[in-house]
């Protein structure tokens, strides 16, 4: 596995030259033929591809990753160029930038923000033409701050134009959600196909109250990118869209009143008595018992 722990080592690899220590627009296209291999990235990357050229892997699922298509990566993600050891000839653009030029900047304290860069398999985004334009006026500022000489104004002006292409990006995969609607309502019927089978089998009772990251797992997406596309199908979180179905469960089964609330409490995934009356209390503004006889 390749480890690029630096911009430079990045920059030496695609024959590009390092202009700055903690940022660089690299232009893939003049990178010699290079092998496929895995790698670790130790910065932020941003890369959009103009050509199909091989397929990336994060994990055990594959990127929707075809021209004209952008994947981010956050530090520390280990991702594989496929197939292995083949030569190919890299095209496409690059902006990778060290967290430490966020350091003091409002931008550090939001990156959490933009959880693309925790999106995995199928979740690339897809630019219009216009898009695309957009995107390459944003990369142009920030090289051309970077070939300047670094005065103290340097740092905010590359961080300043870094933030509106994250915002720009932000807004290309609101409008992703979109277009891609189709897609997004199949994911939404098998998450509550899925969220109703768990609340009616001994799951429940055996595993407890599912949690968004089971889901996620189930559908094989990156835990960011579903609880993105609940929110943008649904109007709620992922959280509360299963709190929801949970709760109108307990609605339904406190009906059935020659079960005892302990019996049901349990059924229902509470390991405790006392911490189900403290949840449905949070919930209703009353006890259990109290909905019960209101019945």
């Amino acid at each position: 596995m390749i480890s690029y722990d630096t911009i430079r080592k990045y920059n030496e690899t695609f024959n590009n030259p390092t202009l700055h220590p903690l940022i660089s627009i690299v232009d893939l296209n003049k990178s010699n033929l290079i092998r496929r291999s895995k790698f670790l990235l130790n910065f932020y990357a941003i890369i959009i591809k103009d050509s199909k050229c091989g397929d990336l892997r994060y994990g055990l699922k594959y990127y929707d990753y075809d021209e004209g298509t952008v994947v981010f990566f956050a530090p520390e993600q280990i991702v594989t160029n496929e197939p292995e050891g083949e030569l190919h000839q890299p095209y496409g653009m690059a902006l990778i930038f060290h967290r430490d030029i966020l350091k003091g900047t409002s931008l550090a304290k939001q990156m959490n923000d933009y959880s693309f860069f925790s999106y995995k398999s199928n979740e690339a985004l897809h630019l219009s033409e216009k898009e695309r334009e957009t995107v390459n006026i944003c990369f142009s500022n920030i090289e051309a701050e970077i070939k300047q000489n670094i005065d103290k104004h340097s740092k905010k002006i590359i961080v300043a134009n870094l933030e509106l292409l994250l915002k720009y990006f932000q807004r290309f995969y609101d409008r992703q959600f979109i277009t891609r609607e189709n897609v997004g309502h199949s994911i939404i019927e098998q998450f509550n196909e899925m969220l109703i089978n768990y609340l009616s089998s001994e799951k429940l009772q055996k595993i407890g109250i599912p949690s968004v990251a089971y889901f996620a797992d189930e559908l094989s997406l990156s835990h960011n990118y579903f609880g993105d596309l609940v929110k943008k199908e649904t109007g709620k979180t992922a959280l509360e869209y299963i709190q929801l179905k949970h709760l109108d469960l307990i609605k339904e089964r406190l009906f059935e009143k020659d079960r005892s609330i302990s019996e049901i409490a349990c059924e229902l995934g509470f390991k405790y008595p006392q911490h189900f009356t403290r949840y449905f209390k949070q919930k209703f503004g009353m006890t259990p018992h109290e909905y019960r006889n209101l019945n």
